[in-house]
């Protein structure tokens, strides 16, 4: 095998596309954006999730907002009335306190 012989794999290696070069290059005239509307204008292109102007579906529906904290401490209420019956230095627990 000498230097010549090298080439890359087949397949390996692809033309870009040149948008606009004339009708029979097959990519002319329009240049794939089709005849007018948002989509063959300049600049960005809309998000991934925008519907035309419509409330976009991820908006519309109500569950699956926010989040469950796993660190979350739950308190129980209790009254300054309930301590006031208990003797000092006693433990408060739930049944105690109502």
């Amino acid at each position: 095998m000498k230097l010549h012989d090298l080439q890359p794999d087949k397949g390996s290696k692809k033309k870009r596309i040149r948008w606009g070069r004339g009708i029979a290059s097959g990519h002319g005239r329009y240049s794939g954006r089709g005849i007018k509307g948002q989509g063959a204008r300049r600049g960005k292109t809309k998000g991934a999730y925008f519907e035309g102007g419509q409330l976009p579906l991820v908006r519309r529906l109500p569950f699956k907002r926010g989040f469950t904290n796993i660190f979350r401490i739950e308190y129980q209420e209790v009254k300054i009335e309930a301590l006031a019956g208990l003797d000092e230095g006693a433990t408060v627990t739930p049944a105690t306190a109502s």
